[in-house]
């Protein structure tokens, strides 16, 4: 009797495990481990590309109204203006040449601003012989000038009116596309009375 009871016992404890434990079957597929680097982490399908996204977008065009400090900070500014010209030379007294650039463009978009010490420095512009802008006070912010081309050769002059309050007539140029691609971006230090020129020439 009592091996009946201890059978009956044990039967029913083994049905009750076998219920509690779950059985499963994998009937999926395999699953191929993924391809790692050296840190053992997996590889992924960006890291795998040859070419960074990056390299194929366009340079970005520049807009000097939107900006006219030209990327500077607030800070920049201040410490411009603070900062003295150069010591005022002979060599400055002689016309200076600021090159060529090349356009297939009908305009041209000049910018000019006081790079150095802002002290009141003032500039005449003419475009193939005529005057289009009688005074321009340069300060720290980029002054745009619009210049329609003519076909060949155009020649950009600016005279300095005066050399403010300390050194030379100092001004950094920038001139831009009719799409808004920096041509050039020139320099100038000139005493009063001489002139810096820019050639521009239209294809």
């Amino acid at each position: 009797m009592k091996n009946y009871l201890f059978l009956l016992f044990l039967g029913f404890t083994v049905g009750v495990f076998a219920q509690e434990i779950p059985r499963t079957t994998n009937t999926g597929r395999i699953i191929k481990a993924e391809e790692t680097n050296k840190t053992g982490f997996p590889i992924r399908a960006e890291e795998n590309t040859k070419e960074s996204r990056f390299l194929k977008e366009k340079p970005k065009t520049i807009d000097l109204r939107e900006n006219p400090n030209g990327l500077m900070t607030a800070g920049d500014v201040i410490k411009e203006k603070w900062t003295k010209d150069k010591e005022a030379r002979e060599e400055f007294r002689k016309d200076q040449s600021l090159g060529n650039v090349v356009t297939e463009g009908k305009f041209v978009e000049v910018y000019c601003r006081d790079h150095e010490y802002v002290d009141g420095d003032r500039i005449q512009v003419f475009v193939n012989g005529v005057l289009v802008e009688k005074s321009i006070s340069l300060s720290a912010g980029f002054r745009p000038i619009l210049v329609t081309l003519q076909d060949g050769f155009n020649s950009i002059q600016f005279v300095a009116l005066n050399q403010g309050t300390s050194g030379p007539n100092t001004a950094e140029l920038r001139v831009l596309s009719d799409k808004g691609e920096q041509l050039a971006k020139k320099e100038w230090n000139l005493l009063t009375g001489a002139k810096a020129e820019l050639i521009v020439v239209k294809n």
